[in-house]
């Protein structure tokens, strides 16, 4: 299957606006008295003002004024993220279509790791076309795992818009980072033969090496997917009782 996306022609965002309205929302009702106040605030400053500088401001106020904590029934997200992630929103809305993706990257350049992991978590609400994607792989290039969980788990964003290469690579370095990869929103519609012989080659390395196998291996793979040899190999490595215990349910008819 051809997993590539055209990349749209137009360079302008498309923002989930109702979306972000809901987590406004949201947010609100999680806050105190002296938080909500402190927010409203801040959304009038930024109103006035829309620059890189006040939001820049503001996110940095954030951690002093809000404090973090899970957000309720919003999947990984904290009030303090959410509110960081709202005042992009907040500073993208009011620009020039044509202004809002430079905008974007300047301030995920000038953030640091925890307003990067806040930008990333929210990519998705900012630009569903695909705008973003280099943007997302050059953040995919970092080497701190929280980072790059932001970009991989819990968001719809690299399914919908890598093609299939690096959707892929983005897999391998989850499981190399030890991340949860059941929580890859649409990991079984991007399963396959080419993602099926990469996480075999990587079995083949981590047990070459004598290293632990990754323990979300099992999950990336379409077993219905394997040719005869590649399973007779699974199943030759279980019964050599080299392969981790969670395996057997997934080679029980192979």
């Amino acid at each position: 299957m051809n997993m590539n996306v055209t990349t749209p022609s137009s360079t302008a965002l498309q923002m989930r606006r109702e979306c972000l309205n809901e987590q406004r929302q949201r947010l609100s009702r999680q806050l105190d008295g002296t938080e909500l106040r402190w927010w409203q605030a801040a959304q009038a400053q930024l109103a006035q003002d829309p620059t890189a500088n006040t939001t820049v401001l503001l996110s940095s106020q954030c951690k002093r004024q809000i404090k973090d904590q899970p957000m309720p029934d919003n999947a990984g997200w904290s009030t303090l993220q959410l509110a960081r992630a709202l005042l992009l929103a907040g500073v993208l809305e009011p620009h020039a279509l044509d202004a809002q993706l430079p905008l974007l990257r300047q301030l995920f350049l000038w953030g640091d790791d925890q307003e990067k992991i806040a930008l990333l978590k929210a990519l998705d609400w900012f630009d569903s076309q695909g705008l973003c994607v280099d943007l997302a792989l050059q953040a995919g290039r970092t080497s701190n795992s929280q980072v790059f969980a932001a970009l991989a788990l819990d968001t719809p964003y690299p399914s919908r818009h890598y093609d299939e290469r690096a959707f892929n690579q983005l897999v391998l370095k989850a499981l190399g980072m030890g991340l949860d990869v059941r929580r890859l929103i649409g990991l079984e519609q991007r399963q396959g033969v080419s993602l099926n012989q990469l996480a075999l080659d990587l079995l083949d390395e981590q047990l070459a090496a004598e290293r632990t196998v990754s323990a979300g291996l099992p999950v990336v793979i379409a077993f219905n997917l394997l040719s005869p040899a590649q399973q007779q190999r699974l199943v030759g490595l279980n019964r050599q009782q080299r392969l981790p215990p969670n395996w057997r349910e997934h080679l029980a008819d192979a």
